[in-house]
């Protein structure tokens, strides 16, 4: 698919989740209203605010102790804070529609909606709302920092915090834009040259897969083991601004988490362990038959959706694991979904990676012809 045709369902598709969030952050203020617990209960109610917070407009807190309290001093400080948050908030609203259309703009064009890449395209434009949610929180942090009134003090740590922020809400807004912006896209695609499938040699396609999964469990099986995090998390020093950044890392290279059963139950402990299998057998199809599913498998393409395959994985495993647990009946059912879109920094990290070596791996293993596609 051309730019030209691509452009206009990724401007689609930018908007209306930028639309979304700033309607959910909008809706944040409504459940501090009094009628909110004959609706919700006090725990649920606590749990959408935190869903909500980071797209809403609201105050960005009250100073900290040993501020001013009162006088001009304090209304100007006030202020000042307040000019920042509300920075912090228009810069993550522009930054969520620039991502978006950006990765969207890619995949409509590499994987249009057409000739049974339909459901491929949904898929991808889905998992890249969450990285699109990433991105822009992570682009807004420091401003955000800085309106709380303690921007120097440990900066890493707070980065991490608002990074891991954007939450499960971001996953809802992205299936609902991923629903509405296909049809639009196989509206402009309508007319467009035909672009079958391409036929990638199996043996090629399922080595570049291997490898590719390989990254991905390098993160999620070696890096997220109990002692390896805590030495990721612990051994790295510095001073200043720049001291522990351990949550920062962990952040940015943990899929997971996990040790070994101890006392917990070995039923219960291999019950999450294929959550994890279910991940790494995810992410392993998707690699599979992503270099047949693009029009041509660029350095580029093959990132993203290495990147949307992880974060596919990712939410499928998820998914697993709210079916199979009990935080529904214990914390409410607005609960079951607090995990939603955890691990998506670590997936752009490792889904970054393991597309350039699955598409590596396929040119070595006599892929090429992939990547002579008609445009």
């Amino acid at each position: 698919m051309s730019y030209r045709r691509a452009m206009i369902p990724a401007l689609v598709g930018s908007l209306l989740i930028t639309l979304l969030l700033w309607w959910a952050g909008a809706s944040a203020q409504a459940l501090q209203l009094r009628g909110t617990t004959n609706v919700f209960d006090v725990q649920s109610a606590a749990e959408l605010q935190r869903w909500l917070t980071p797209w809403s407009y609201g105050s960005p807190g009250a100073p900290m102790s040993g501020e001013p309290t009162g006088g001009d001093t304090a209304l100007s400080v006030g202020t000042q804070y307040a000019d920042l948050y509300n920075t912090a908030m228009q810069i993550r609203f522009v930054a969520v529609f620039a991502f978006f259309l950006a990765g969207a703009l890619l995949l409509i064009r590499r994987i249009p909606p057409t000739h049974g890449r339909t459901p491929a395209a949904l898929l991808a434009l889905w998992a890249w709302g969450p990285v699109a949610g990433t991105l822009a929180v992570t682009v807004s942090a420091p401003w955000l920092i800085a309106s709380r009134g303690h921007g120097s003090y440990r900066f890493l740590p707070q980065l991490a915090g608002v990074i891991a922020s954007s939450g499960p809400i971001t996953v809802f807004a992205a299936l609902l834009t991923a629903l509405l912006t296909v049809p639009v896209a196989r509206i402009t695609a309508k007319d467009a040259d035909p672009l079958p499938m391409r036929q990638v040699p199996p043996r090629a396609a399922r080595l570049a897969a291997s490898t590719g999964t390989a990254v991905i469990a390098l993160s999620l099986v070696i890096l997220s083991y109990g002692s390896v995090a805590a030495w990721i998390q612990t051994s790295f020093g510095g001073g200043g601004l720049l001291s522990e950044p351990g949550d920062l890392l962990r952040e940015w290279l943990l899929l997971g988490g996990w040790t070994t059963p101890g006392t917990a139950p070995l039923g219960d402990w291999l019950l999450l362990r294929a959550a994890d299998a279910l991940l790494l057998a995810v992410v392993w199809w998707s690699l599979r038959l992503l270099p047949g599913l693009l029009t041509r498998a660029s350095l580029p393409a093959m990132a993203v959706g290495a990147v949307c395959a992880t974060v596919l994985g990712l939410l499928v495993s998820q998914v697993l694991r709210m079916a199979t647990g009990d935080t529904a009946t214990v914390w409410g059912p607005v609960y079951l979904f607090s995990t939603l879109g955890v691990g998506v920094p670590a997936a752009l990290t490792f889904g970054v990676a393991a597309g350039a070596t699955a598409l590596l791996t396929l040119r070595w293993a006599g892929g090429r012809d992939t990547d002579d596609v008609s445009r």
